[in-house]
């Protein structure tokens, strides 16, 4: 295997891997979440197929790049990687400022010579002017993957457009947290901590935007003895805000408002089965909240 098709093997490896890897990250996050539960499969099949089609930009555009360094005596497979991994945007750019010019083999000395020089700069033998063709295969060279890396550009901009505007719509998007379905936000959330460890979900936030709503999955292994036990401290609470915890499990729905508990909260759990409850926070405009919720 010569070195151009050695290069050329790596390149299709590192490409094949990284797609790879765009599949296990939804494959694990599918696993390790709901999955897309609450959310209309148009969506994430918009945001795979986004990443699918930038990735493919990059790679043709990378394919173009590496076949000009060829004919310009740099390096293909760094300039190539360059281009694939800063984005074809910011790594063309890079590539056109700093790439060189075509240059020719001197027939005296075999030292690569610019194609507008009159003389070997490093023997002095006249080069000879061939017809313009050399100029002319500079620029359309390889026009396959200029023109399936701008079909990829163009379709990757339609898939996020349509994932924008269909986020934007809230179509498909599961947000009532009442729902047995997961809960998916359009909002924001300002988080300092939040994490869950031996079951007990722990969450401190400065701030959410109307409504936004946290929630965790906990399981009730004793549904007539246990409690679920809150304890929660908003450090401001402006005038009509409120922070309700919900309890949902199939049918079985309940609302609790904990703006202002005095003491941690003990819940009965006996309207509920045992097995797997959405757990959820509902933030309306308190701020600066601590709060530790558990089953026990």
């Amino acid at each position: 295997m010569n070195n151009a098709d050695k290069n050329r093997f790596l390149f299709s490896i590192g490409v094949s891997v990284i797609l790879l890897l765009v599949f296990l990250r939804f494959g694990l996050y599918f696993l390790k979440s709901d999955g897309f539960s609450g959310l209309s499969m148009l969506l994430p099949v918009l945001l795979f197929c986004f990443i699918l089609f930038a990735l493919c930009t990059s790679a043709f555009f990378a394919a173009w790049v590496y076949q000009d360094c060829k004919k310009r005596g740099d390096d293909p497979v760094l300039w190539a990687i360059v281009v694939f991994a800063a984005t074809p945007f910011i790594g063309l750019l890079i590539y056109f400022l700093r790439r060189s010019e075509i240059k020719t083999i001197c027939p005296a000395c075999g030292h690569r010579v610019s194609i507008k020089a009159k003389y070997c700069e490093e023997c002095g033998t006249h080069m000879e002017k061939e017809d313009n063709s050399v100029m002319v295969k500079q620029g359309t060279h390889h026009l396959k993957f200029i023109i399936a890396g701008i079909v990829s550009m163009a379709l990757m901009l339609v898939c996020l457009t349509g994932f924008i505007v269909s986020a934007v719509a809230g179509n498909g998007i599961n947000t009532n947290a009442a729902s047995n379905d997961r809960v998916w936000n359009l909002g924001t959330i300002r988080m300092n901590y939040s994490s869950c460890r031996d079951g007990v979900w722990k969450l401190d936030f400065r701030s959410a935007s109307e409504g936004f709503v946290k929630e965790q999955n906990m399981t009730i292994a004793d549904a007539d003895a246990q409690l679920l036990y809150a304890d929660v401290s908003c450090g401001k609470i402006p005038d009509g805000a409120a922070l309700v915890l919900w309890l949902v499990q199939g049918e079985v729905v309940k609302s609790i408002d904990v703006t202002n508990l005095s003491q941690p909260l003990e819940y009965p759990l006996n309207e509920f089965k045992n097995g797997k409850v959405h757990v959820r926070l509902q933030i309306n405009g308190v701020e600066n909240t601590v709060s530790e919720i558990y089953i026990q």
